[in-house]
């Protein structure tokens, strides 16, 4: 599966749009991540276990992007997009979407 953030694929012929593939998921943090949290907030620097819970969604969220595009017959996704919203305190969705296509 191609999968890329522009238009259109350089060399490469897109014959059929499938329609829009998403994937998403919810993740919520949990009470020894913020305790962690809580103490660099004090020192500063980077909350790791924060990087890394956001680092895991995406990828969740992309892969199920893919698995939907998959479905629906295609080979490539483009404009793929990423975006977040926050859907109750310390629990935030990732949506993953694109636009999914058949190319050759």
């Amino acid at each position: 599966m191609i999968i890329v953030n522009t238009p259109d694929l350089p060399n490469l012929n897109i014959s059929k749009v499938h329609g829009i593939a998403r994937g998403s998921t919810v993740r919520a943090r949990n009470v020894g991540s913020d305790i962690f949290a809580g103490l660099k907030n004090l020192i500063g620097g980077e909350i790791s276990e924060y990087t890394k819970l956001q680092a895991d969604s995406r990828e969740q969220a992309l892969k199920r992007m893919e698995e939907d595009a998959i479905k629906m017959g295609a080979n490539a996704i483009v404009n793929v997009r990423i975006t977040t919203s926050m859907v109750m305190q310390g629990a935030s969705e990732i949506l993953a979407y694109g636009t999914a296509v058949t190319v050759n």
